[in-house]
């Protein structure tokens, strides 16, 4: 019997509606938006500003898309792996929150929190649940919240981040095509120039942390910065190497949509021409664990059946990676 390995058999994705652009964001803080696609590429994000919605009502549409293009009743679903650093709480998992509101009643799941990584470490994990032959129809979905906890007078990270959520559908193949390798990483002494103060078991909740603003994202972007040019290229010119591939037989380079200059340094390490690099940090910003299946969502139409993707990320932590998909439809 020939191995099985885990494709992707559809994407589907989920932005809000309403746009927050650099002239509003002038408005707020002190910035331009000059400045602001000069230093990171984005000119607007999506923000989920209706009240009482959460992550979750954004993975909601997104999976629903992938059961509409399948025909597939969700009830087929075997397993959802939820990539978020915003859950709808801290507990139960949002994973177990969309499976109720889609009516996937088979389906067990659970919560994967690695950041601007987490879609991919949570990609590779489905596809080890597709490979051992136990599970035939694992979600993975990357979607987060950033307006939840961005602080719109930080003008260090509110033009940066957005809302939104991408999902994939991973199935058994016998044949050449899904998911080829990965090489991922983190690095704990990271977590200094990139987290959030309070909230945690180590700093709970308390009237002196909301008011000292501690439950917002909190970032060093200088030294984040150079980490993840390092970390991201690196990675992903060692998947290739250890493939024996090269850029020529890269058809794409999926990477975490965090700063133009990001992308670029890792597509030049690489020897990506820009053609062959998705981006879409202008419309979106920075979505987080939803940026590489968004990318996928807004370039499905442009891949092809064997097409080599390189999928590259870097989140707070540190966590960072590289993933080769052999693209199977």
């Amino acid at each position: 019997m020939n191995k099985l390995t885990a494709s992707i058999t559809a994407v589907g994705g989920y932005v809000p509606e309403t746009k927050l652009t650099n002239f509003d964001l002038e408005k707020m803080v002190d910035t331009n938006d000059e400045w602001i696609r000069s230093r990171t590429g984005v000119s607007e994000r999506r923000i989920l500003k209706e009240p009482g919605l959460g992550s979750s009502d954004m993975a909601v549409p997104a999976i629903q898309e992938i059961l509409r293009k399948k025909n597939m009743d969700p009830t087929e679903i075997d397993c959802i792996i939820c990539a978020t650093v915003t859950p709808d709480m801290v507990f139960p998992a949002t994973a177990n929150i969309i499976a109720d509101k889609i009516g996937a009643t088979n389906a067990w799941g659970f919560d994967l929190g690695a950041a601007c990584s987490g879609f991919l470490f949570a990609l590779t994990t489905g596809a080890t649940y597709i490979e051992s032959g136990r599970y035939k129809n694992v979600i993975v979905v990357g979607v987060d919240k950033m307006s939840a906890i961005i602080d719109y007078t930080d003008r260090a990270t509110c033009i940066i981040f957005g809302d939104g959520a991408g999902a994939v559908l991973l199935q058994p193949s016998t044949d050449d095509n899904g998911i080829k390798d990965s090489i991922l990483k983190s690095d704990g002494s990271g977590r200094q120039y990139l987290h959030m103060k309070a909230g945690g078991s180590v700093k709970p909740a308390t009237v002196e942390t909301v008011l000292a603003k501690e439950h917002f994202a909190y970032q060093e972007g200088q030294a984040v910065f150079k980490f993840a040019v390092k970390g991201m290229a690196d990675v992903s010119a060692e998947l290739l190497e250890r493939n024996n591939l090269t850029g020529d037989d890269s058809a794409w380079l999926v990477p975490h949509q965090a700063n133009l200059r990001i992308i670029d340094a890792t597509a030049n390490r690489m020897g990506l021409p820009k053609e062959k690099v998705m981006v879409n940090i202008q419309k979106y910003g920075n979505t987080t664990a939803a940026t590489l299946p968004l990318c996928l969502w807004d370039w499905e139409s442009q891949l092809k059946k064997g097409d080599n993707i390189v999928l590259a990320a870097f989140g707070g932590g540190f966590t960072w990676g590289a993933t080769l998909v052999k693209w199977a439809y």
